[in-house]
């Protein structure tokens, strides 16, 4: 059973001061969404990104693929 509620995840990686952002991964099985948002404004905008686009996302950080600006 999921719950209709995001259960919001921070990285352990994410002790850098501030600038991370939290998942909520819980959503993806029952919703096809991975719901994002920034952990210093947990009450803005919410980016919901298909299970697709999070799992080519995390694949390119994991493989260092991401450009840097």
């Amino acid at each position: 059973m999921t719950t209709e509620t995001p259960r919001w995840l921070t990285s352990s990686y994410s002790d850098n001061g501030g600038a991370c952002v939290e998942v909520a991964t819980n959503l993806a099985a029952s919703h096809g969404t991975v719901p994002v948002r920034d952990s210093k404004n947990p009450a803005g905008p919410v980016l919901g990104l298909t299970t697709e686009a999070f799992s080519t996302f995390v694949t390119g950080v994991k493989s260092g693929d991401l450009g840097t600006a």
